[in-house]
């Protein structure tokens, strides 16, 4: 069941004030996903914050879970009560950009003298505009990183990842770090779509050229980049098989001390932290001819149909960018916010595990965003069959692309 909240300062400002002053505020709705069920309590702490600065605006907000969210927002925009203010993840962005539904935040920017878009990393910002226009703003990020087990890098006298490596050093020291007798493995990433997406760009590639109009799926540094991902477990076989994992998980076989050099989400530094008896860390992920990471994120947008656009725009602007709503998201862990200043994550930087955490917001300028196209789950579903079979060696990698870039240009 959908829930209509009322932030806290609003129904005590309700309770007490019955006033023309109060007649005349600006009522703001708001929808959202990634607050409930968890943050309820951040998201009224943060609405009151604003209502503070903002007096003249009341936000009113309704959440939805995440796999009812978006059919929810799309029937009440078909129906034309579209919220004024609403929250997209990136790949859902995308399509709601393109339908025309969402508002041209550059001339509510553009006006608004006294703020800079600076606050947010730009990487981060980009990911939320189409065709040469801003429409949302980046709320929240995570990525994925390179995790190393500093224990088995100190006992096979192998130099910790640099900022400077590449896939050949990154073999290199798999190689070191690999002791099979004793199940431990030098090097982990899954061969799968998501992972597949980021280390094309890694070697130059890409699923689609720049307007997504043609398939280059099975391009040269594509194949490339598979065969290199594929030779790990077959050839120099510094990756266990499924059959060597024995149905563990990835992050089970690293907090076991199994996997020296492993490609997750910093999502895992909480169970990492509290369930790894070893030393570890994170460096940035090697490329072979080029930086990329994961990015996957949440922005809010403003309805291009709500007759309160001002209003809408500065509530998403304090949710984004203000100091008050930072301080909230970090402090509870509701995901992490996109901004450049360093000072205001200082607190989560300051954490004692990983070491490095700065990495985190380093990956953000080499981020690379899911290639969304129209028939989104067919392409993963295409793409990830071929990557499946590749893995398995039924298809070679080069015949595997192939047969994925023809099944793609048929659902273009």
């Amino acid at each position: 069941m959908n829930i209509v909240h009322k932030s806290i300062a609003a129904l005590l400002l309700m309770t007490a004030v019955s006033s023309p002053a109060f007649a005349q505020q600006t009522v703001v709705k708001y929808m959202t996903f990634s607050a409930a069920p968890d943050y309820i309590e951040e998201l009224d702490a943060t609405i009151a914050a604003f209502e503070a600065a903002h007096p003249d605006i009341d936000v009113q907000y309704e959440t939805a879970a995440f796999g009812d969210y978006f059919t929810k927002l799309q029937t009440v925009i078909a129906a034309g009560q579209a919220p004024d203010a609403f929250e997209l993840n990136y790949e859902n962005f995308v399509a709601f950009a393109d339908k025309g539904v969402l508002a041209d935040l550059g001339p509510l920017i553009s006006a608004d003298t006294g703020f800079s878009t600076g606050i947010y990393n730009p990487t981060a910002l980009a990911a939320f505009s189409e065709g040469g226009k801003q429409y949302g703003l980046v709320e929240s990020f995570s990525n994925v990183v390179l995790f190393y087990n500093k224990d088995l890098f100190d006992k096979a006298g192998v130099a910790y990842p640099t900022a400077d490596w590449t896939w050949k050093e990154e073999l290199e020291a798999a190689q070191k770090l690999t002791d099979t007798a004793n199940g431990v493995w030098g090097d982990f990433a899954p061969i799968q779509f998501w992972e597949f997406y980021k280390t094309i760009a890694q070697n130059g590639g890409a699923m689609f050229n720049a307007d997504k109009t043609e398939v280059t799926i099975d391009s040269p540094q594509n194949v490339e980049t598979l065969q290199w991902m594929v030779d790990k477990v077959a050839k120099y076989h510094v990756t266990p098989t499924d059959v060597e994992m024995a149905g563990q998980g990835d992050g089970d076989l690293f907090k076991a001390g199994k996997i020296a050099m492993l490609r997750t989400g910093i999502w895992m530094f909480g169970d990492f932290s509290a369930n790894a008896s070893f030393n570890w860390d994170i460096a940035l992920e090697p490329g072979n001819t080029n930086k990329a990471h994961h990015f996957f994120a949440n922005g809010v947008a403003v309805s291009a149909t709500s007759a309160n656009q001002q209003a809408a725009y500065e509530w998403i602007k304090f949710l984004t960018s203000s100091k008050e709503a930072v301080d909230i998201r970090l402090k509870a862990g509701w995901e992490l916010p996109a901004v450049s200043d360093a000072a205001y994550v200082q607190g989560y930087l300051d954490q004692p595990k990983p070491e490095s955490r700065e990495v985190v917001f380093q990956a953000l300028d080499t981020a690379v965003t899911p290639p969304v196209i129209a028939n989104w789950n067919q392409l993963t579903d295409i793409v990830g069959k071929e990557l499946e079979a590749a893995k398995l060696g039924t298809k070679t990698p080069q015949q595997a692309l192939t047969d994925a870039a023809a099944a793609v240009k048929g659902i273009l």
